[in-house]
């Protein structure tokens, strides 16, 4: 089999024989001089002719040079269109999104924004995927996820949607019972809900200035879906700590306390992760924007109390 033509060095003495000059070649093809002269010489070395005399005063292309410039003008063309073609399709956002995103958050605040931003993008189509699992990104093929997490990873890329506060809580009912903690380490006396998306033993983390303190919680139940823990809350169950989303409704209408309220626990936030190989796709530029937008809103507690984003 022989070897593939050398596009590239045809291309370049196509510009070369356009310009009538290395040099000016060079300067239009953002290549060096001696670049340039070193495409011409393996293209003549190839095809065993001289294409080009060249002296101090003197440009002339040989009869095989003259017989070659057409083609390699048509190559360096089609070459130019292709990626120009390729260029204005990738700057147009079009094509699948596949994205992943907890499962209560994505169905309270992510999917309610898809539509206008489908309506918007008619190019653009996605598939949504809600799960409270840790998706691995590169691994399961999407080309983003939301998460919502303390710190969202360092293998990815990563921006930053909206801060997520996690709060404890408790029912009037069970702190009437059981009373109120006024210190976290009082934490191991109650019957705790546990809320996570692993198998590992949970820590709850406070801070108070220069003072921290931590507590490994136990109590009658285990969960990986806020939605899931918020009716053992309510009912009086227990206490657990979940992101303030969640809380929103039941811290308003009362029938969820927030405790230790002068008591920090590390601030979480809602990130948009994508994989680190090279630029994201437009459509998934786009998207990412659009979200950094409209999520924003949590950024603003008291609009965001009063407008939520649905």
């Amino acid at each position: 089999m022989s070897r593939l033509p050398d596009l590239e060095g045809l291309a370049i003495f196509a510009k070369v024989a356009e310009c009538r000059s290395f040099g000016a070649a060079a300067t239009e093809l953002r290549l060096s001089k001696a670049t340039v002269s070193k495409a011409i010489g393996r293209i003549e070395s190839k095809l065993g002719a001289r294409l080009i005399i060249r002296t101090a005063r003197r440009f002339e292309l040989t009869d095989s040079g003259r017989q070659l410039v057409g083609r390699a003008a048509q190559i360096l063309s089609e070459g130019e269109a292709a990626e120009d073609a390729t260029r204005t399709r990738a700057r147009t956002p079009r094509g699948l999104v596949r994205l992943a995103a907890p499962m209560s958050f994505g169905t309270l605040h992510v999917a309610p924004l898809l539509p206008e931003f489908l309506a918007a993008f008619p190019e653009i189509s996605i598939d949504l995927h809600l799960s409270d699992a840790m998706t691995d990104v590169i691994g399961e093929g999407f080309d983003a996820a939301i998460r919502i997490a303390v710190s969202p990873g360092a293998s990815l890329v990563v921006q930053r949607l909206c801060e997520m506060p996690r709060y404890l809580v408790g029912s009037p009912a069970y702190l009437d019972k059981h009373g109120r903690p006024t210190h976290p380490l009082q934490l191991a006396e109650h019957r705790c809900i546990c809320y996570s998306y692993t198998m590992n033993t949970e820590v709850w983390r406070f801070t108070k200035g220069s003072r921290s303190a931590s507590v490994r919680p136990a109590g009658p139940l285990r969960v990986n879906n806020g939605d899931a823990m918020m009716p053992a809350l309510i009912e009086g169950t227990g206490i657990g700590v979940l992101p303030e989303f969640f809380l929103r409704e039941a811290l308003r209408s009362n029938r969820l306390e927030r405790l230790l309220p002068d008591w920090s626990i590390p601030l979480g936030a809602v990130y948009w992760v994508t994989a680190p190989e090279g630029p994201a796709p437009k459509r998934v530029e786009v998207l990412g924007n659009y979200l950094i937008e409209k999520l924003a809103l949590y950024d603003r507690p008291e609009k965001s109390l009063r407008r939520g984003t649905r």
